[in-house]
């Protein structure tokens, strides 16, 4: 009997395992209505699978379909209450919807977002993705709804704990966010020193495009381009030059 079980359960992984590579290779390739239609089909036919569920919402997060894609991350909240991406996917899904409401209720929407945001951070520590959506949400609130740059302090804390690249990072995002040029200058090249990666380089480039400093962003985009080989800042460079 128990290989018989093996037998009818066996294929269906291997089903299912194929079916989620092509359609990851689907959004992949920007076909995202060919990976919407494949992923409805499965869901419907497996309602409880959870990682069938979380591509599904993930391919319409995809689309900018956030309606669609809230209701499928609630389903994995209300399934597996204990897990933090499935909260984090939830509150990030609700987040991208309140951007493209009207003010009244984007605001009735942001204590849910919160919640869900710090959920995640309950159960997960090392939870580095909620840490940051957690420093840019109390950043960009104002005070009389919850925004705190104390608080946004505090899991940038957190991140450098966890990686001190994404904890640098986070510090010069939320100083340049509070116009402290110097302390925000300060962390991206601390982040840069240590990390050296194309984001390390994209952050401080795009901080100095962001204050009109624009032969300092030149100089590490070339630097970038010289260490990764990546045409996206060769394209930036040439554009800033034609600013000058």
């Amino acid at each position: 009997m128990k290989q018989l079980v093996f037998f009818l359960l066996f294929p269906f992984v291997i089903f299912a395992q194929s079916s989620f590579e092509d359609v990851e290779r689907m959004l992949a390739d920007k076909q995202f209505k060919q990976a919407e239609s494949e992923m409805k089909i499965f869901v419907s036919q497996h309602p409880s699978d959870l990682n069938g569920i979380e591509l599904l919402a993930d391919v319409y997060g995809q689309q900018k379909k956030w309606d669609n894609a809230i209701e499928q991350y609630k389903k994995l909240v209300d399934f597996s209450p204990n897990t933090a991406n499935y909260h984090y996917k939830y509150g990030g899904a609700m987040g991208m919807k309140a951007l493209e409401v009207n003010k009244l209720k984007a605001l009735g929407m942001i204590g849910d977002v919160k919640a869900a945001f710090l959920k995640a951070a309950e159960l997960d520590p090392n939870h580095i993705d909620t840490r940051w959506a957690l420093v840019k949400l109390y950043m960009q609130l104002p005070g009389m709804i919850g925004g705190s740059k104390n608080k946004a302090l505090r899991y940038a804390d957190e991140l450098e704990k966890l990686s001190k690249v994404d904890g640098y990072l986070a510090k010069g995002y939320l100083h340049a966010y509070d116009d402290d040029y110097e302390l925000a200058e300060t962390y991206y090249k601390k982040a840069l020193t240590i990390g050296r990666s194309k984001i390390c380089y994209r952050e401080l480039a795009q901080f100095y495009v962001d204050n009109k400093h624009y032969k300092k962003a030149i100089l590490y985009l070339n630097e970038g381009y010289e260490k990764h080989g990546t045409d996206e800042f060769l394209q930036q460079i040439e554009a800033l030059q034609k600013q000058n």
